[in-house]
């Protein structure tokens, strides 16, 4: 059994997870809608955040140009959008791509109209949106901060400084508690035929979704047939942690989650004899394969990645 091209998937994330998940995915469907994480406040993105209020436009750049057209015109424009100023001076260091989406958010005063004008130069298969109608930031609990106090908890603020922290994150949160979820990224998870959480910073891009209530609500719900995507190692946020740890990381955050499928890549699983029951207590099947790059990198290879999501999809 194959699975239809006209099938609705809906993939969560932020960065070069989400973006490696949406190469993949177009291989196995033409309709696809990114969902993506806004409290990034480091970089270009952070840059812009804080000078114009807007959502950061970074993750969402990224995503677009990973659903960019096949024809020449399409790949032309993701490179553009992707590439950066050089030098010190006031735009050094900002994406092509940030710059355009800020400044059709100011034209439009509607951030989905903004990101579907550039979907629509770079032929996109599929759409981008945000995961929130309002910036977020990420306040994380995490212990180690403090080398002579090696067992305090103590508070972490901002995605960027979570990201980098060298500390044991226990917990994190979002802020403004409660934030409301985009209608139309609440309307694409109940259209949806599957959806896709991960690959991602596990506390930055991936959790970050299940703390919006519409949103987690919208996840629970949904008919569709849900995929958790482990990464291929345990790196930067959750470094040290083992598989089982990620899955349980997400059950502590939403307690009534419940999954499909937890796919994970066999070098990653290696000895966690624990994985399969962590997965089972959300429901969830665990499907190993051999989905990472073959290069020595940690990354997933697209081509075995969508083979995986095409195996499970018509399972």
């Amino acid at each position: 059994m194959s699975w239809p091209r006209g099938s609705a998937i809906v993939a969560f994330g932020g960065g070069h997870g989400l973006h490696t998940s949406l190469t993949a995915l177009r291989r196995i469907t033409d309709r696809l809608t990114a969902v993506v994480t806004v409290a990034d406040d480091g970089g270009s993105s952070g840059r812009l955040r804080s000078e114009f209020g807007c959502l950061p436009p970074g993750d969402l750049r990224m995503a677009l140009a990973a659903l960019c057209g096949d024809d020449q015109v399409g790949r032309r424009w993701a490179k553009v959008l992707q590439s950066r100023f050089s030098g010190d001076g006031p735009l050094g260091g900002h994406a092509i791509g940030n710059l355009l989406i800020a400044g059709l958010w100011q034209q439009l005063d509607d951030p989905v109209a903004g990101l579907d004008m550039v979907g629509e130069l770079l032929r996109t298969r599929g759409r981008v949106l945000p995961m929130s109608s309002v910036p977020l930031q990420i306040e994380a609990d995490v212990l180690g901060l403090d080398p002579l106090a090696p067992d305090e908890l103590c508070t972490l603020a901002g995605q960027a400084t979570v990201a980098k922290t060298r500390a044991t994150v226990q917990s994190v949160r979002l802020v403004p508690e409660n934030p409301p979820a985009h209608p139309e990224a609440v309307a694409a998870v109940r259209q949806a035929d599957a959806i896709v959480l991960g690959p991602g910073s596990w506390f930055t891009s991936v959790i970050p979704h299940l703390l919006v209530p519409e949103l987690r609500d919208a996840i629970l719900s949904t008919p569709a047939r849900r995929i958790l995507v482990m990464n291929i190692t345990a790196a930067d946020e959750t470094d040290g942690f083992t598989a089982s740890r990620h899955v349980e990381l997400l059950a502590e955050h939403a307690p009534t989650l419940r999954l499909d499928f937890v796919l994970a890549d066999v070098g990653f699983v290696g000895s966690d004899r624990h994985l399969t029951q962590f997965a089972a207590s959300l429901g969830a099947e665990l499907a190993v394969a051999d989905i990472r790059c073959h290069d020595g990198s940690a990354r997933h290879d697209p081509k075995r990645l969508a083979d995986a999501y095409q195996e499970l999809l018509a399972s």
